[in-house]
């Protein structure tokens, strides 16, 4: 039979099957119109070579890619992609790969959290503009994950997530070293001589030996945690490295259930509730993620119109017992937490804190979906909930004068003589101001001091950069001190360490009071009792202010200058202001 006598088959079949049995998707409104609209939006499709029957109202999945070679956390997503188009098609769907911008944290310039919201705009609108009925999102490095969600909030279509996966353990001599983690370690020990160059950049191959993204605990493992106690990936999705072959499974399994999903009708909204976020932030407590953690999270709320603030994670998330034995907070890495049992182990130990009952992405519940999956397999990797690693390790939110919006430390990875501290401040008004005096002899600091960065939050530098683990002055280190109080308005990396205070707010940009400090103020830390507070009176404070200036801003044109006057401040999850709520998934007008 010749492919030509196919077609009037073809049509036929096509004709049938639309109008009888098939239930009716929003793909429907493209490729099942009868008219000028219909054969556009199917004609050109099928320069492809996409067959007849594909047109037929099956449910078209969009596979929302994040690939890319300047993304290397994600580099492997095109192959990931294949195994998601297969379950797709086993089950009945029409998978259609579409890419958007992908955010890169390791060569991204200045800092791909600038770009989150406008990769989540990006995302947005390409799901709601297409002929789309259910996503799977494909994701990986730290900012494609929210940036995807958060998009794929906003249309509330039926979604499920893929994590890229970690990469394996680094080995270098003989040991295990974790990205982000052993890079601060070991750019200090440059620092001090305590290595030489050439085993610095022997460390570079051996830490970074297979696809995927950190294997500490770092954010990107920590929106793969997060995703997985959303109820937003299977079960058992956060910890499967990248290169097993159990990550293709898992995407082909995700390419079958998204097709279920959507003749579910089960769409994001009915998901993310707010039990659903209440399960997380006790879970990336029990997991010790990372605090960049909190601004994803509350961004993707505001965006499903979930109500999530700053108290809600010290409420909820600060007395939890961390679990997890995995840098930075501890000694293992991502690979070996998949070993001991992975995230349903973590969440079967929390029962008695979480929402067991609460819907994922299979339809069932938590407890459900880890009744045959809780055993552990090495309790030195995950303690028990009545044996922690630490008895009280989640996020704490800090409030004073010098941070009256809040602040955040995470005290699993600072030092616990630092955390009740009082100092002389030892200002830097910015990052070059910074990286011009942190190693001068002359610099006026002694270990009992109190670094302060400003101008580094979500306008001053823009876009709140991972800056706030400030490496300490090489005078500090060569004494073999390791750790300082230090305090700025940005964040810093899940997989950095120490008593780092972060995201202070008001920003000092916008006249926060950490605009205000001073060389030779005393700033006083007291996590135990969620204190931090600038020693000067109210009245020093008001003289200082009417003689502070706002310093204009560099750009006025593009997307920086819409991101400067519309990004909220880290409290609300430096989400632009005009993306709150989600818009949904409704496209009146056709395109011609």
């Amino acid at each position: 039979m010749s492919l030509y006598s196919l077609f009037p088959l073809l049509h036929i079949f096509t004709d049938q099957k639309f109008h009888s049995d098939m239930p009716k998707f929003r793909s429907s409104e493209w490729f099942g119109k009868r008219d000028k609209m219909g054969f556009i939006y199917r004609s050109w499709m099928k320069n492809q070579g996409f067959p007849e029957d594909l047109f037929d109202g099956r449910p078209v999945i969009g596979i929302c890619n994040t690939w890319s070679e300047l993304t290397p956390c994600n580099a492997h997503l095109r192959d990931i992609a294949e195994w998601v188009k297969r379950g797709v098609y086993e089950a009945g769907g029409f998978p259609l790969e579409f890419p958007i911008m992908s955010l890169g944290e390791t060569l991204l310039k200045p800092t791909a959290m600038l770009f989150r919201n406008l990769a989540s705009m990006d995302a947005e609108e390409s799901i709601r503009g297409n002929p789309i009925d259910g996503v799977v999102l494909l994701t990986g490095c730290d900012k494609t994950t929210p940036s995807t969600m958060m998009g794929a909030a906003s249309v509330d279509l039926p979604t499920i997530v893929v994590p890229g996966g970690p990469m394996l353990n680094g080995k270098y001599q003989g040991r295990d070293i974790g990205s982000g983690t052993n890079v601060w370690k070991m750019t200090e020990d440059l620092k001090t001589e305590k290595i030489s160059y050439k085993d610095y950049m022997y460390a570079e191959s051996c830490m970074s030996r297979s696809a995927g993204h950190c294997m500490t605990m770092g954010t990107a493992s920590t929106m793969a945690c997060m995703v997985e106690s959303l109820g937003m990936s299977l079960s058992g999705a956060a910890a499967i490295p990248a290169v097993d072959s159990r990550k293709k499974m898992l995407a082909q399994l995700s390419g079958r259930r998204i097709v279920e999903m959507v003749k579910e009708d089960l769409r994001m909204s009915k998901i993310l509730t707010r039990e659903a976020f209440e399960n997380a932030i006790v879970v990336n407590a029990a997991v010790g993620g990372s605090s960049n953690f909190i601004i994803h999270l509350t961004a993707i709320a505001g965006r499903i119109g979930v109500e999530v603030n700053l108290e809600d994670f010290d409420e909820l998330g600060s007395k939890i017992p961390l679990l997890l034995n995995l840098m930075p907070s501890g000694k293992y890495l991502m690979e070996d937490f998949y070993y001991a049992g992975g995230l349903p182990v973590i969440i079967h130990e929390l029962r008695s804190m979480l929402h067991m009952d609460a819907i994922t992405v299979t339809g069932k519940t938590h407890k459900e979906n880890i009744e045959d999956s809780c055993s552990c397999y090495n309790k030195d990797v995950i303690y028990g909930f009545d044996d922690p690693l630490i008895k009280e390790a989640g996020i704490v939110v800090l409030k004073g004068n010098l941070a009256e919006s809040g602040a955040v430390i995470k005290p699993s990875a600072a030092t616990l003589a630092l955390m009740q501290h009082r100092g002389r401040a030892v200002v830097f008004e910015n990052i070059e101001d910074y990286h011009a005096k942190v190693d001068d002899p002359d610099l006026d600091i002694d270990e009992t001091c109190v670094m302060v960065l400003k101008n580094v939050g979500p306008v001053g530098y823009p876009g709140m950069p991972e800056v706030g683990n400030m490496t300490l002055p090489k005078k500090i280190l060569d004494k073999g001190i390791t750790d300082m109080v230090r305090i700025s308005d940005g964040r810093m990396s899940g997989t950095a360490y120490g008593t780092v205070v972060l995201h202070v707010s008001p920003e000092s940009a916008i006249g926060g009071n950490l605009a205000l400090v001073q060389n030779g103020d005393m700033i006083e830390l007291d996590v135990f009792n969620k204190k931090i507070h600038l020693d000067i009176s109210d009245e020093e404070l008001g003289r200082r202010r009417s003689k502070w200036k706002k310093e204009e801003f560099v750009s006025d044109r593009g997307y920086v200058n819409l991101y400067v006057n519309h990004v909220m401040q880290a409290d609300k999850g430096a989400d632009f202001d005009f993306l709150i709520g989600k818009s949904g998934d409704k496209v009146s007008r056709d395109s011609h």
